[in-house]
């Protein structure tokens, strides 16, 4: 990673204190090395929410509804600003999530490429990498029933992040998983290749490179056809849930969620003085023109 984040890391410590036992880099920022593009994404893992945050309120925010996002800013010896988008999450309910949670929105994410840049100590470091690979087999394992008799691992990923994505409500475009895997190829071929002896409802094809063989019976694809509605339905609940909360819990929570969506739509849009007062209001008809539209996926 640049040396440019060891600033951000020191203000994460400064914000969390001894609570912090792991910080992990992901997102755009990672894959192409420039921090000051946007906002570096990182997750914060911090040993309990009482020890991280001071009011018992933040406290059970983050409990119930976990992760709770905070902005964090730093400068460069060369006095430039960055700005990171730091999601606070117990190390508990990370290696909680990345094994069983129903929803994807962890083993989701963290099956894809990051950097864990600090952790506390030596158990820590192998709870954490225990944690990222058990985000990968809990992802095959989740989404092997929807691939084809037989893939590659660009299909089995991209088709995989596609049904991740559509969990949540986001503004980037239907191609983007492809978009992710072509980037980070070499990463899915190694990891594909490492975990799928483990995975029982896949086998390698014999004499043959990067082919692999779906064992998944028909009632089976049938059920997580079945499961996977379902978590579309309650992943898009709780990404509007985590929306309201973040007006509460996210330091200018109105203009980073404005200027995401900006980004990601490469058109302006106009924030007005009601909105920002009264955003659980007069933010709703805004979230309803992006759905209608489609321009939220």
């Amino acid at each position: 990673m640049p040396a440019d984040l060891d600033g951000i890391a020191q203000a994460v410590h400064a914000r969390l204190g001894g609570a912090l036992v792991g910080l992990l880099v992901y997102g755009s920022c990672l894959r192409n090395g420039d921090l000051s593009d946007g906002m570096v994404d990182l997750y914060a893992l911090v040993d309990s929410y009482a020890h991280a945050h001071p009011k018992r309120l933040q406290q059970l925010a983050n409990a119930w509804l976990p992760p709770t996002v905070i902005v964090i800013s730093a400068a460069t010896p060369d006095g430039r600003m960055l700005h990171a988008k730091c999601a606070i999450l117990s190390l508990q309910d990370f290696e909680t999530g990345t094994r069983s949670w129903f929803q994807s929105y962890l083993w989701g994410r963290f099956a894809q490429p990051c950097r864990l840049v600090y952790f506390k100590d030596g158990e820590t470091q192998r709870r954490i990498h225990f944690a990222l690979a058990q985000a990968v087999m809990t992802l095959l394992g989740r989404c092997i029933a929807h691939l084809p008799d037989q893939f590659d691992s660009f299909t089995l990923w991209e088709q995989s992040l596609s049904l991740t994505y559509r969990t949540e409500l986001r503004p980037e475009s239907a191609d983007r998983p492809r978009q992710l895997v072509r980037h980070d190829m070499n990463y899915y071929s190694r990891i594909t290749q490492a975990a799928a002896p483990a995975v029982k409802q896949m086998a390698v094809c014999a004499h043959a490179t990067d082919r692999y063989r779906n064992l998944c019976p028909p009632a089976a694809r049938r059920r997580h056809e079945r499961l996977w509605k379902l978590r579309r339905i309650q992943g898009r609940t709780l990404n509007v849930a985590r929306l309201v909360k973040s007006f509460f819990t996210f330091e200018n929570g109105v203009d980073y969620l404005v200027w995401k969506l900006e980004r990601h739509l490469g058109e302006p849009i106009v924030v007005t003085h009601r909105l920002r007062r009264f955003p659980l209001v007069f933010g709703w008809p805004l979230l309803w023109r992006l759905l209608k539209s489609r321009r939220l996926r």
